[in-house]
């Protein structure tokens, strides 16, 4: 792959996930231009030409004309399109980020690994939690030793949404990858595989329990990783009271921290990581607890920098580094989840055979 100077991005889809996260934080790195949005909806196209001054296409076949004029496409169309977007980029030999689930099923994400390799482009997914302040902070607690040996690993992604917003996220079936598992949990266990590596066994339960939705509400999954950690993960839109973010158990310490990273707020209000100096910083009130009962100290939480997943992403694309998410760990991800579901309905445990990554 050539050297990139200039990146000039594709967007696909301005919805939540193109307007909220990726179209300001494309805008706020150097060197990255949104010059190009997919959208049909009106009301979206004119904001994004008011923002970013990007051109409004309504058709990926008017990308692909555009292909020569485009460095990076940037897919956060809805789920159920993800994997086909994302191939007709790679087909055009452009470069590609897939927002999560990187695809609905272990094969459609391997065939978009198998295509990206034989054009020889760039492809990574938007994993962008692993840049949340809390994750940071738990994974240098873990990395310094200061919790010990760690053997259980509590996470969670609660909302209080008793009445539903509608939107193909809650009306769509599983089919079309909606439903909170493939949403917040694809973060969940992307988290978890980073911090733990590998899974041997998957439990799950996948629950919908709001009448008015289609879709899953309210999910749990426990999952044992190979080195023996525990890791149990909880994401619901019907939490009438919330849990901690991150409850970690191990040998010397444990850590509880409350509250979401303040990053997605600030991205909702319209604020951009380049232009304050303190993007991704929380007040003292909100940092975490370290210790043992009866005897604990505040942690200082990491500043989140969702602004290095583009950093990083340009990087890769100068070939000055790897890409920031490998799409191999998405797939992993997606055998965890696929897991999961099979899992419910079965009303078991469900066991992995080793990856080929683990067989070596």
């Amino acid at each position: 792959m050539g050297r990139v100077e200039e990146v000039n991005v594709a967007l696909i889809g301005y919805g939540i996930g193109g307007a909220v996260f990726h179209a300001p934080l494309i805008a706020a790195t150097p060197g990255f231009r949104l010059s190009v949005v997919l959208t049909r909806d009106a009301g979206r196209a004119a904001e994004a030409r008011r923002r970013y001054g990007a051109t409004i296409v309504e058709s990926i076949d008017e990308i692909r004309c555009r292909a020569a004029e485009i460095d990076l496409v940037v897919v956060a169309s809805p789920n159920a399109f993800h994997a086909a977007h994302a191939r007709a980029a790679i087909d055009a030999g452009l470069s590609v980020v897939v927002d999560k689930p990187f695809a609905l099923t272990v094969e459609e994400a391997r065939s978009l690994v198998d295509a990206a390799r034989a054009a020889g482009v760039r492809l990574s997914v938007f994993h962008n939690r692993r840049w949340d302040g809390d994750f940071r902070t738990v994974a240098a607690l873990i990395a310094e030793g200061r919790l010990g040996t760690v053997h259980r690993f509590e996470s969670r992604f609660e909302r209080w949404r008793p009445r539903p917003k509608g939107g193909w996220r809650e009306m769509g079936t599983s089919r079309e990858g909606a439903g909170l598992l493939y949403d917040l949990g694809s973060h969940l266990v992307d988290q978890a595989l980073v911090l733990f590596g590998p899974v041997r066994d998957v439990y799950a339960q996948v629950d919908r329990r709001r009448p008015e939705v289609a879709a899953d509400d309210d999910v749990f999954l426990a999952l044992t990783h190979v080195g023996g950690v525990r890791s149990f993960l909880w994401a619901s839109s019907v939490a009438s009271n919330f849990g901690p973010r991150f409850r970690i158990l191990g040998s010397k310490a444990a850590y509880l921290k409350y509250g979401l990273d303040v990053q997605e707020e600030a991205l909702r209000a319209g604020r951009r990581p380049d232009t304050e100096p303190d993007w991704g910083r929380e007040e003292r009130t909100r940092w975490g607890e370290l210790g043992e009962p009866g005897a604990t100290e505040p942690v200082e939480t990491l500043p989140g920098c969702y602004q290095d997943f583009y950093r990083k992403m340009g990087a890769a694309l100068r070939g000055e580094g790897p890409v920031p998410v490998d799409a191999g760990d998405a797939i992993e991800g997606l055998r965890i989840l696929e897991a999961a579901r099979r899992s419910h309905e079965l009303g078991q445990v469900v066991h992995l055979e080793p990856s080929a990554s683990e067989r070596g």
